[in-house]
């Protein structure tokens, strides 16, 4: 299976927006029409679409300079379409992702966020050597993966 990151284009945000969540996650994450729109207002969000064997497989949006920082990048919305779940599409963006931001010179850390009681997030990200830092003031369980020491 070929996993790949391509940019949100005219061609493809159609069916991104489309995508979607099985019943029990759909209130666990934004939309990605929402997170699209997000995209085209905030410079600094950089959406990706998850193609699986040349077909849109999910989406995933991250920002640079995440709470006006300097070399933090956070991951705001992964997900992968229901009928695309469970054949490992998740785990090779989820290294894709952090290759690219790791591939960044400025890169100190990467942080990212879901509901404390998402046992299935908490087991993914773990497993992609994020390590849980708190509950933020949303509510939300933070996770760091930490980078380079800042210069």
């Amino acid at each position: 299976m070929d996993v790949t990151l391509q940019d949100i284009t005219e061609d493809n945000f159609e069916d991104v927006m489309d995508m979607e969540l099985p019943d029990h996650q759909r209130d666990l994450l934004a939309s990605n029409a929402y997170s699209i729109a997000q995209s085209r207002f905030y410079p600094d969000y950089i959406p990706r679409a998850i193609y699986s064997d040349g077909a849109p497989a999910g989406f995933l949006l991250y920002a640079r300079d995440a709470e006006g920082v300097a070399g933090d990048y956070a991951i705001y919305r992964f997900m992968v379409d229901h009928a695309r779940q469970g054949q490992g599409i998740g785990r090779r963006a989820m290294a894709l992702v952090l290759g690219e931001l790791r591939a960044r010179p400025d890169m100190r850390r990467v942080t990212i966020c879901y509901h404390p009681h998402n046992e299935r997030a908490k087991q993914f990200y773990a497993g992609s050597g994020f390590v849980e830092t708190g509950i933020d003031e949303r509510g939300e369980m933070v996770a760091e993966l930490p980078g380079r020491p800042a210069a």
